[in-house]
């Protein structure tokens, strides 16, 4: 009786883990694309410019050699090199959208899905390393660049086929 009774005990505990990790991987959203894409933009287009080709910072995301390491062997299982990662976009871009969406959905979830908050916590983390303390200074405006740049990227209406590429004519029957 007490051996059933200590089974029927552990089961209940076993579904209510069950469901309770599955209640909250709901409760956890993950980012969309979009919203990863107009990110990964404002990202780019706040980057400070240095106007010095030598500034030991790399792509247009203006990446520290020793950050873009670490980044490149979490998203691509390889560190990359400074040069490999200038010297392609496209990668860089990957690695860039890779890490963006691991702040991001990590910032989603500590901020209860504020996304402006989310957005904040990236653009500081990006800048200085920490998700907070961007309130003031160079770091505030430039946190306050990215808001307004991921907003303006979130704006705009999204992408849809071409008529060329559905096979559809622009030319109207007469």
């Amino acid at each position: 009786m007490r051996q059933k009774f200590i089974q029927l005990l552990l089961g209940g505990v076993v579904v209510s883990l069950g469901l309770s990790s599955s209640l909250l991987a709901q409760t956890q959203q993950q980012v969309s694309d979009a919203q990863v894409a107009a990110m990964v933009e404002a990202l780019r287009q706040a980057a400070p410019q240095t106007k010095s080709a030598n500034d030991g910072l790399y792509s247009e995301w203006q990446v520290k050699p020793e950050t873009l390491k670490g980044w490149s062997k979490f998203c691509l299982k390889q560190e990359l090199t400074p040069t490999q990662f200038e010297n392609s976009p496209a990668t860089a871009r990957q690695v860039v959208s890779c890490i963006t969406r691991r702040e991001l959905n990590k910032q989603f979830s500590a901020t209860k899905n504020n996304e402006t908050a989310a957005v904040r916590g990236v653009a500081c983390w990006w800048m200085t390393g920490s998700y907070q303390g961007c309130n003031n200074g160079f770091t505030a405006a430039y946190v306050q660049k990215v808001v307004g740049f991921y907003q303006q990227q979130r704006s705009k209406p999204a992408a849809s086929p071409s008529p060329s590429s559905t096979g559809q004519s622009n030319e109207l029957n007469s």
